[in-house]
């Protein structure tokens, strides 16, 4: 039975995943664009971990960890581009 709601979570995030990654492509404005890429990642997350209860094996901690970590500088990095022109001000 628990098997059986992980599969149907699966099938659901990966509609998600699909919506997200549409978003991003056809997104209106960037910053819609940059929001669906942060919920991109998140569901990554959230579907990677879910193929690990499956598999019942921790092998894909670190690949969760690295996308959390790469999702969440993107984003920053992105929105201050958006804000200010430049990632990296040169002083």
């Amino acid at each position: 039975m628990f098997q059986t709601i992980l599969y149907v979570v699966l099938v659901i995030m990966s509609l998600s995943l699909f919506v997200c990654f549409i978003r991003t492509i056809i997104g209106p404005t960037i910053p819609d664009r940059i929001v669906a890429l942060d919920s991109f990642g998140i569901n990554l997350i959230g579907f990677i971990g879910i193929v690990m209860i499956l598999q019942d094996t921790l092998a894909y901690s670190e690949v969760l960890l690295v996308i959390a970590i790469l999702g969440f500088i993107g984003t920053v990095a992105l929105s201050k581009f958006i804000e200010r022109g430049v990632v990296f001000e040169r002083d």
